[in-house]
């Protein structure tokens, strides 16, 4: 015979000692959950406000008011016959030099941007007229002005900035030539755009591939593959191959893409093919995931009413799906715009002066750029590094707005 049990006498001290004890483990879990959760948003926090207070300085230039008497200046032009040619030959450089000592002073030829003949280039190719009276320009700054002027200077930069100011011709301005530009070895010219076309056209040539790929290889798989020890391979392979270090694609790509097929050296098409290998695994999982989930009365419906297998899948399956499916492909691209160790590995570390034309011409990538940028010994290329991190960020938030918009577009409820 069993013993017979006795009902609990929830007002015994012993069992309000056991539910105090459970209540107290409850209040130490949240209390420990609200401080992990307070410390990321902590770090999360130092790491935006010191990015924004390097970075959006980048965004801004420091410009020097020069008043230039074009009649006495060393330049032999002729109004009447100005030309790109005519232009190109009349050392603009050196006569920016002597134009800006003679309006500042012996010590201030290095207080320009040395691409501030490029002023004087535009003013005199919109009027050549000018070339007859005196004009005040507005100059970008050389290095170690900008940054005396953002409290960053040596003691020298610092006093030329204090006798600008007096004199009233010191000014800031938005620096347009950061997002327009390419890269470059003096901070006051780099620029992002070169960068920015290099990522995105190497995230078209990526999505192009892997999209197609990785949705057909997880229809193949859920929907028509036989359930034996070759789809069981293929499918521990591709769990495999979402977890593989980039650096080994990198080397893929290099080796077939580059040693074996001889395609161009630093260009969007390979960068992309060599992401599209290490992104397609992370769409098929989360294909085959997405296509589970879709209800089998569903497909049985479908098929109840005369729909053919392959209209099964298309038409309901396939759509129901794709919301999942968006989800998985824009986490694979989230990683691949910020891969930088794979396109290393194809040569996309060049040092490229104009944007790409096409997914064949030689680019580089806004990680690789960045990266390439913080190695830099000028204290002018910090600010550039975090105005860089800020494009690529806003970059990646937009690819995501876009997937999500998509996603609750093709969403359907039932």
């Amino acid at each position: 015979m069993t013993a017979k049990r006795l009902p609990t006498d929830w007002k015994s001290d012993a069992m309000r000692k056991r539910i105090a004890r459970r209540y107290a483990a409850e209040r130490r879990f949240k209390a420990a959950g609200l401080f992990a959760v307070m410390l990321s948003a902590a770090f999360l926090a130092f790491l935006l406000f010191s990015m924004l207070g390097n970075g959006l300085r980048g965004f801004s230039q420091t410009d020097i008011a020069v008043k230039v008497n074009f009649p006495a200046s060393p330049i032999l032009l002729d109004p009447a016959a100005i030309t790109d040619e005519a232009l190109a030959n009349a050392n603009l450089p050196m006569v920016t030099g002597e134009v800006v000592k003679k309006a500042l002073g012996p010590d201030a030829g290095d207080w320009v941007s040395p691409a501030a003949w490029t002023v004087l280039r535009d003013a005199i190719k919109a009027d050549p007229e000018i070339l007859s009276r005196t004009e005040t320009l507005t100059l970008p700054a050389s290095t170690a002005i900008d940054l005396a002027a953002k409290s960053e200077g040596t003691p020298e930069a610092e006093a030329a900035v204090e006798r600008l100011k007096k004199a009233d011709l010191l000014s800031t301005s938005f620096n347009i030539g950061f997002l327009t530009g390419s890269d470059g070895t003096d901070p006051t010219q780099a620029g992002i755009w070169g960068a920015f076309k290099g990522s995105l056209l190497t995230m078209l040539v990526t999505l192009g591939l892997s999209f197609p790929i990785g949705v057909a290889t997880a229809l193949y798989l859920e929907e028509y593959a036989r359930k034996n020890w070759l789809t069981d391979i293929i499918e521990v392979s591709i769990n495999n191959l979402a977890a593989v270090p980039s650096i080994i694609f990198g080397l893929l790509g290099l080796s077939i893409f580059l040693n074996f097929l001889h395609l161009p050296r630093s260009a969007p098409l390979v960068g992309g093919m060599t992401l599209a290998l290490m992104t397609m695994p992370v769409i098929v999982i989360a294909g085959r995931n997405a296509i589970k989930s879709v209800p089998p009365s569903i497909r049985d419906a479908a098929l109840g009413i005369g729909a053919s297998p392959v209209q099964v899948v298309f038409h309901h399956v396939l759509p129901l799906a794709l919301p999942g499916i968006l989800t998985g492909t824009i986490i694979g691209m989230a990683r691949a715009l910020g891969e930088t160790a794979p396109l290393l590995m194809i040569g996309m570390r060049a040092f490229i002066a104009t944007p790409p034309g096409g997914i064949i011409d030689p680019a580089t990538v806004l990680p690789v750029q960045i990266f390439l940028w913080s190695d830099e010994v000028s204290k002018g290329f910090v600010e550039k590094t975090s105005a860089a991190i800020i494009v690529l960020l806003a970059f990646l938030l937009a690819m995501n707005g876009l997937a999500i918009y998509l996603r609750n577009k093709f969403e359907k409820r039932w």
